[in-house]
């Protein structure tokens, strides 16, 4: 019998109407278009109007177990990324599965910031390979827009609400998920955080009075640390499973910021061909980002492909994943 790796077999994104561009943004703070574009290389994001992560999570299930001819009750595990849960409890998961009526799966959300999809497809991967699940979806989900500041320049630019999701099902052809690395440091929590809302700084009028409620960030420092460990880890992986620039045939970067994408791909030797960009359209939806892509390039991909997603996010969490895509579309 050979070895059972976990492949993706589909994927299915969902994007909310309303489009806010740089210009929108300019009539709220002191900004202007050129400013945000030439600093992150975003033009426009999307504005979940009304309803929760859970809700655009449940449209890209939707979406996918139609694509797939599946019915719900086939699911037999949901793992939802996001840092903008429904509710501190129960699980957006949870609550996804009631939603979609996935009444034969069982579920937990993953929170790694802007690594969680990564670090959820990795999670969702050891189930598929341990032969105990079938079929696992592995979902990237944020809201930001429920925890910007649309007060604050330096974030209110940068983020926007997405969600994207990916069938797992095993496979003995060496298609799907070969290899991850995945690093975390504690330490860099201070430059980019939500404040307050935890245990460790319940909610008060005074936290509410102060905005602490809202995503804050130490730009540059964050940059830095992005840039430096997003393109290493992404360069460590290829060294380590002898992948060259000819032979990777896409890079899936997290779409934080232009110049860390370019970076990356710069460090790993990739023409901007092989590199999945769409920044500019849809902003940083966080959890949200790499399946957002995949579902973007889906048709451009071909069975075989050698794929690299690598992602940064605060914590810090940062880490790359190779696959291998295992269908034409």
């Amino acid at each position: 019998m050979n070895k059972i790796t976990a492949a993706i077999t589909g994927v299915q994104g969902y994007l909310p109407d309303t489009i806010v561009t740089n210009q929108d943004l300019a009539k709220i703070v002191d900004t202007t278009d050129e400013w945000i574009l030439s600093r992150t290389g975003i033009s426009e994001r999307r504005l979940l109007k009304e309803g929760a992560s859970s809700d655009m999570a449940v449209e890209a299930i939707k979406g996918l177990l139609e694509k797939k001819g599946l019915s719900p009750l086939d699911i037999d595990l949901v793992i939802v990324a996001t840092v903008t849960p429904d509710y501190p409890f129960p699980s957006t998961a949870n609550v996804v599965c009631d939603k979609v009526g996935m009444t034969n799966a069982w579920g937990f959300d993953l929170k790694a910031a802007c690594s969680g999809f990564i670090y959820a497809l990795q999670t969702g991967a050891k189930f598929i390979e341990s032969g105990t699940h079938q079929k696992v979806l592995v979902v990237g989900v944020d809201k930001m827009s429920s925890i910007i500041d649309y007060e604050d320049r330096t974030t209110c630019v940068i983020f926007g609400d997405g969600a994207g999701v990916v069938l797992l099902e095993p496979n003995e052809e060496g298609y799907g998920v070969i290899d991850a690395i995945l690093r975390s440091d504690g330490s860099g929590r201070k430059y980019l955080i939500q404040p307050a809302g935890g245990s460790a700084n319940p909610p008060t009028i005074q936290t509410v009075e102060e905005r602490q409620h809202f995503v804050k960030q130490e730009g540059k420092t964050v940059f830095k640390f992005a840039v430096t460990n997003m393109a290493e880890v992404s360069a460590e992986i290829m060294e380590k499973n002898n992948l060259t620039s000819d032979t990777v045939d896409w890079l899936v970067p997290h779409q934080a910021n232009l110049r860390i994408i370019d970076a990356t791909a710069e460090r790993m030797g990739l023409p901007k061909e092989k590199v999945m960009i769409n920044i500019q359209r849809y902003g940083n939806t966080t959890a949200g980002t790499l399946p957002l892509c995949l579902w973007d390039w889906e048709k451009q991909l071909k069975k075989g492909d050698n794929i690299i997603l690598s992602a940064f996010g605060g914590g810090f969490t940062w880490g790359a994943i190779y696959l291998k895509w295992a269908y034409n579309s």
